[in-house]
């Protein structure tokens, strides 16, 4: 949620007042010739970056560390989202009246629940992230972060063979209560690593986010090969989960090797004004040498917002749309002929054409913006490409979404219409999401690219909280 560098040395981007196409063509431009010899103006280094070599990233071995630590940031809540069917099992195979209700309540507003139970927390540990940016290192956020994600995996691994038959409702609270903590660690370690990755070029940034989206991917994939292969419901959430825990310790393992990489800890120094970073950590939060500068224990907020609010309002609505349709109105979207009682149409067509489908042209829009980064962060096309996005709204209302209750309507019953619809979504809010992600932390001076990395997220989850809100009042709506 491709999670989205001009150099890791300059201080700000320059963005004149001219044509936004030449300006963002003048900046790539600048970005690429920079990439091969470092400007060093202004970069307050004991010893300057020119006078030492610039180490190349060997076999692209950081681009890909933060690739898949993109794909950890959101993939325990897409591995919680896609296992619907996992969720249902457990909360409603019981023949009393008394559950039936509870689980006609879930089937039509479970992924309501999950997206709030996400994503409200998610602003205040982004609040707290963004307090704790120079208190604590990224070090100790991402690690800690990842721990606690681990934790709560391994205790939802072990409860798939639990029988929770007697205690349905509790199991439900505990659902949302293992989301929520998820989704507040999940959202402290992706904006810690967003904000470190503003101090590197663009492209770890891109690299990043698209992560972010491939996660998604990833989590979608699993799901589909294990309704396919598993012989029932809890052996398929069994090996589900077990990918889950395993990519997690992966993560921790490749954040870990990061600082040993020579250009990681290139950029780190330019960041970090001190001695050299040693191995073993990757960020310190206030310098030991004595004529280092004194780091302020909360970032400014006003200069930050300055530069960035309206491509944080960006970042919010895309999001915000996206989420108050996704997964809660998309996979409510049944298959006209669902009544025929094919696999297709019942067993697979909500994972391949909702989940699926989604994350993989999400990833598609997110991995666009390596190549082309159009429009600018100035340009007046942007919000208007992101407003037009509303329109995505009443489309997917009008699909064969059931059941429905007051919107009796039905005007795109066609199969192939939620397809090209989800696609439009996923596509749009990779691209248009990610591009203002990545200008960002890059229209702010150098020092307050990490705190203006972790604002950013802010707008991101703020975005997703006020969607998952209105996704429950279009359910009801419907």
């Amino acid at each position: 949620m491709e999670h989205p560098q001009a150099n890791g040395i300059s201080t700000h981007v320059s963005v004149p007042h001219s044509s936004p196409s030449s300006d963002r063509k003048s900046e790539v431009k600048a970005e690429e010739e920079e990439e091969e010899e470092e400007d060093m103006e202004d970069v307050p280094l004991i010893q300057p970056l020119s006078s030492r070599h610039r180490p190349r990233d060997s076999y692209n071995l950081v681009y890909v560390i933060f690739f898949l630590l993109g794909i950890g940031s959101l993939l325990p809540w897409n591995f919680f989202v896609t296992a619907k069917h996992y969720w249902l099992y457990k909360l409603s195979n019981s023949s009393s009246s008394a559950v039936q209700e509870l689980h006609s309540d879930l089937s039509d507003y479970f992924e309501s629940y999950l997206a709030i139970a996400s994503t409200v927390p998610s602003v205040l540990c982004l609040v707290l992230n963004y307090l704790l940016v120079n208190r604590l290192s990224a070090d100790m956020r991402v690690l800690c972060s990842l721990a606690v994600i681990l934790v709560v995996f391994v205790f939802t691994t072990a409860l798939v063979e639990v029988d929770v038959s007697g205690c349905r409702e509790q199991f439900f609270a505990g659902t949302l209560a293992s989301v929520a903590l998820v989704s507040g660690a999940s959202n402290v370690f992706s904006g810690s690593v967003f904000g470190i990755s503003g101090h590197f070029p663009m492209k770890i940034s891109q690299a990043l986010i698209s992560g972010q989206a491939m996660g998604g991917t990833l989590s979608a994939v699993a799901s589909v090969v294990d309704l396919a292969a598993a012989s029932d419901v809890s052996t398929s959430a069994l090996v589900y989960f077990l990918t889950a825990d395993v990519f997690i310790l992966l993560c921790i393992a490749m954040y870990l090797l990061l600082p040993r990489l020579a250009y990681c800890r290139y950029y780190m120094e330019a960041a970090y004004p001190g001695p050299v970073v040693p191995d073993g950590t990757l960020t310190s939060p206030e310098s030991s040498h004595p004529a280092a500068p004194t780091v302020p224990s909360v970032p400014p907020l006003c200069p930050i917002l300055r530069k960035t609010w309206k491509l944080g309002l960006y970042v919010f609505y895309v999001f915000f749309i996206s989420i108050a349709i996704f997964p809660a109105v998309s996979s409510g979207i049944q298959s006209v002929d669902s009544g025929t009682g094919a696999p297709w149409t019942t067993t697979y067509f909500v994972p391949l054409t909702s989940f699926l489908l989604y994350n993989v042209a999400d990833f598609c829009g997110r991995q666009v913006t390596a190549w082309l980064q159009v429009p600018g962060p100035t340009s007046r096309v942007l919000p208007a490409l992101v407003l037009c996005r509303t329109v995505l709204v009443p489309l997917f209302i009008l699909c064969n979404y059931q059941p429905r209750y007051h919107l009796t309507t039905v005007l795109f019953s066609h199969d192939l219409f939620p397809v090209l619809f989800i696609s439009l979504l996923g596509l749009s809010n990779g691209y248009l999401g990610t591009l203002p992600m990545i200008y960002g932390p890059k229209v702010v001076p150098r020092e307050l690219a990490e705190p203006a990395g972790v604002a950013m997220a802010f707008f991101l989850t703020g975005g997703l909280a006020v969607g998952s809100a209105f996704s429950v009042l279009l359910v009801h709506c419907i």
